[in-house]
């Protein structure tokens, strides 16, 4: 990665800028291919008034590579129980999971069967032999590398959370902080 800054500054303020000057400044970033770039200018600056503009580019994703872990984990257990439910309730389920604000962390899990045909256009969907895991974008983002567990067993038994973005968990597992 690399930066490049320019700066005309006017001889009476070496760091305050005066209002009634003009100068041209320069801020270019240098970034790997495939990654976001910007570039920032601003030509003849008179008090300071002119409407700032960012302009970014950023090229396509590669295609999904067969290799690649997916967003959200499923153990073998989970995904026992998971498909046992779906097929109690006889529908063309999927499992949504999400965050929201609230628990002792902070932050607490949210899961819940819906329709598969009532994700957004904008979830993330993410297939498990023919069972599918709904996320919302913004959900994601702090779930991205979880791995959903289930225990039977009687004392702490259920599905739990393994997020590696949490740092700081409740003690019964179902909140975080981030």
């Amino acid at each position: 990665m690399a930066f490049f800054s320019s700066t005309a500054a006017p001889p009476h303020s070496p760091l305050l800028p005066s209002p009634y000057y003009t100068s041209r400044k320069t801020l270019s970033f240098s970034l790997p291919p495939n990654s976001l770039s910007f570039r920032f200018s601003t030509s003849n600056l008179i008090r300071r008034n002119h409407p700032l503009s960012l302009r970014s580019t950023s090229s396509p994703a590669a295609p999904p590579s067969e290799g690649l872990a997916p967003a959200i984990s499923v153990t073998e257990n989970a995904l026992k129980h998971l498909n046992r439910i779906k097929n109690d309730r006889d529908a063309d389920l999927c499992l949504r999971i999400g965050v929201k604000q609230g628990g002792c962390s902070g932050m607490s899990y949210t899961m819940d069967f819906e329709n598969r045909a009532n994700a957004r256009p904008d979830d993330s969907i993410i297939e498990y032999n023919g069972f599918a895991i709904v996320c919302d974008p913004k959900s994601l983002l702090f779930l991205f590398g979880m791995e959903l567990d289930y225990s039977d067993a009687l004392i702490g038994g259920g599905f739990s959370f393994k997020n590696p973005n949490a740092t700081k968990t409740c003690g019964c597992g179902k909140s975080f902080a981030a």
